[in-house]
């Protein structure tokens, strides 16, 4: 199971430059961007990740504000590691539990001594590859890497498998969502799809094409774009870039 963490950062050049450390660290996904508290605290609550990167700018009194305000709704804080040109904010960050502080420009070195750190600190479990499908007194367990996609039909659920076949489970989709493997995205109100097995994503249609599908172009709805936005960032972090 890989760590997710969100970055809150203003300046792009910052935030492009933490972006590109963090590829390297391949357990490590990113599940979304912020600008600003309000958005930064919109997107910890929606996405829950482990780990909260922020810029301690000028505004910093306003994101130590932000993490107390996040006590208000979170049984448990992410971990949070903050950075900024200066020791500044070193003191208020120690005083506010932060796991970590780095100061600007971001030093390699720096990053993966916190990168192992936490580690060593929060291992986390391989996520199992088997689901189970209760009916009754029926059993039936799923490979989720033979998984294409989910789709809901009312109170059922079908699962569409590599080789073909349609599998049904009588519980809604969401009750499928928290189970299975970070690799899973929901991008519609009636689709969880295999990250592993997308193709494609055209942001024109609304769509994502999927392989081992006969190139089968499944709908994402904007409701659901902030998750296609971190699925084309996974892609993408294992994507050899061609385009200009």
């Amino acid at each position: 199971m890989d760590y997710t963490y969100t970055i809150i950062d203003s300046c792009a050049a910052s935030k492009l430059q933490l972006q590109l450390h963090m590829q390297e660290y391949e357990d490590f996904n990113c599940v979304g961007y912020a600008r600003d508290t309000r958005e930064g605290l919109n997107t910890i609550l929606k996405f829950t990740p482990d780990m909260v990167l922020i810029h301690l700018n000028e505004n910093g009194i306003d994101q130590f504000q932000m993490i107390t305000e996040l006590n208000q709704f979170m049984p448990t804080l992410p971990l949070i590691i903050g950075y900024s040109n200066s020791k500044k904010y070193a003191y208020n960050a120690i005083k506010s539990g932060f796991f970590d502080y780095w100061i600007l420009p971001h030093n390699e070195f720096d990053i993966r001594k916190s990168i192992m750190r936490l580690r060593k600190l929060y291992p986390k479990q391989h996520m199992p590859s088997t689901i189970c499908l209760k009916s009754y007194s029926d059993y039936r367990y799923l490979d989720t890497n033979e998984i294409l996609y989910l789709k809901s039909d009312n109170n059922a659920t079908d699962f569409f498998m590599k080789n073909g076949t349609v599998v049904s489970a009588f519980k809604t989709l969401k009750s499928f969502e928290a189970t299975l493997p970070s690799s899973f995205i929901r991008v519609h109100q009636s689709y969880i799809i295999n990250s592993r097995y997308v193709s494609g994503i055209n942001y024109g249609k609304f769509t994502c094409t999927l392989r081992n599908n006969k190139g089968k172009e499944l709908p994402f709805t904007k409701t659901y774009k902030d998750k296609v936005d971190v699925l084309k960032e996974m892609l993408s972090k294992t994507a050899i870039k061609t385009l200009n």
